[in-house]
């Protein structure tokens, strides 16, 4: 047993460091790729958006999946009551942070064609939506500025948790 040991060992030490498989990335591939937006907005990109322009994209390019007004489907129901956490999990009762809507709406939509929406596109979209779930007025403009200073009705639901470790529950 203790040869197999051995044998094994030594042959870890003669891994190559390469497989001679692609390439390394270049700095333009990993800058194109590093578009996490953290809640404190820290990563948002340039851009702005208006719910009038974000209702016109919507209808375009989400109502298919999200109903015209964001409560049809037959994908996920976008808009809801804020105090009604008994239904459906929506962007106005569970999203505890509105840059969360950005990223995620950024990266994922639409279904189809994920990362095909300009960052103004995905501003505007934001802020139709979060207009919908009745957060912002009308008038509100999305931008790196704005988004993070928003305060969603969910946060208040969630709980950091700060436990350095071990069985308990908060």
């Amino acid at each position: 047993m203790r040869y197999l040991l051995i044998v094994f060992a030594f042959a870890a030490c003669n891994e190559p460091v390469r497989f001679n498989l692609g390439r390394a990335a270049t700095a333009a591939e990993i800058k194109a790729w590093d578009i996490d937006v953290r809640p404190d907005g820290t990563g948002l990109p340039e851009g702005s958006g208006t719910v009038r322009t974000g209702r016109e994209i919507y209808a375009a390019k989400c109502a298919l999946c999200h109903g015209k007004t964001g409560i049809e489907g037959p994908y996920n129901v976008l808009v809801g009551a804020i105090d009604d956490t008994t239904r459906a999990k929506t962007i106005g009762n569970y999203w505890p942070y509105a840059t969360t809507l950005f990223d995620y709406t950024r990266r994922a939509m639409p279904y189809n064609q994920p990362g095909s929406l300009t960052d103004s596109e995905v501003y505007s979209i934001t802020a139709f939506l979060l207009h919908a779930n009745k957060i912002i007025d009308s008038t509100t403009e999305m931008n790196k500025r704005t988004l993070p200073a928003i305060v969603m009705p969910a946060r208040k639901h969630f709980v950091n948790d700060d436990r350095q470790g071990g069985p308990e529950v908060k």
